[in-house]
């Protein structure tokens, strides 16, 4: 099932291409046009770039949703549950490949910050235990959207579905530090599971705006809405009709 996917981004590269390039531009966009980020100690890019990387955890999944729903609709699913074959198989293909894209994802955009003058201060371990906790945030929120493509049913309606993506990814502390905010929004932003990741990234990386005590909430936040949405997935996959 994942060398399946591989095989549908071979022969649509362009739309691959597209979802690495988006976060490059957002990057670009805030940290020269848009930047300044209000309340913010030290240099802007070194608070953005762990935010933005955060942030690109959540892209993609409208990508994720309508290759699910585009397999129910033509029948692809049917072929396969009649296979011998376990019911979660083709959505842990789906995850998987998925995942690789999201760490080539992050690579890329790693790479960008470094050339916008952006460095990790901190030891190797603690930037891989960064890595690890976008990753874990990434898996949570693709299994969101695995579940919620299947409610859908229909690619037309992930457009819709994937609007409730918007809030969660900008309500939070990627662009600005939450107490430049009014309160009751600051404390609605640091409540967001991504602005839990974005703070405990920073703190590893070392960078502005990083707390510590944020490393076991980012990591609770993404097992708490796996343990709900995995499962839910799985079960609403084996319950398709035939």
């Amino acid at each position: 099932m994942t060398r399946r996917e591989f095989a549908r981004w071979a022969r649509g590269p362009v739309r691959a291409a597209v979802g690495l390039v988006f976060p490059v531009m957002l990057l670009l966009m805030f940290g020269y046009l848009v930047g300044g980020g209000r309340e913010v100690e030290g240099d802007y890019v070194d608070y953005l770039v762990p935010g933005m990387l955060a942030l690109t955890m959540t892209f993609g999944l409208e990508g994720t949703m309508l290759a699910v729903t585009q397999d129910l609709g033509k029948g692809v699913i049917d072929r396969f549950r009649s296979l011998p074959m376990a019911n979660g198989a083709v959505l842990v293909g789906r995850s998987a490949a998925d995942m690789l894209h999201s760490t080539v994802g992050l690579a890329v955009l790693t790479g960008v910050g470094y050339a916008l003058g952006w460095r990790a201060d901190c030891t190797p371990g603690a930037f891989l235990g960064a890595m690890g906790l976008l990753l874990l945030f990434r898996f949570a929120m693709l299994w969101i959207g695995i579940h919620l493509a299947m409610v859908a049913g229909k690619p037309e309606l992930v457009q819709a579905v994937q609007i409730l993506v918007w809030p969660v990814g900008f309500l939070s502390n990627v662009f600005a530090s939450p107490s430049s905010m009014p309160s009751w929004l600051g404390t609605l932003v640091g409540w967001n599971p991504m602005s839990r990741t974005a703070t405990a990234v920073r703190e590893l990386f070392g960078g502005p705006g990083g707390e510590p005590g944020h490393t076991g909430a980012a990591v609770l936040w993404p097992l708490a809405l796996l343990a709900v949405f995995l499962p839910l997935a799985v079960r609403r996959f084996a319950r398709l009709s035939r």
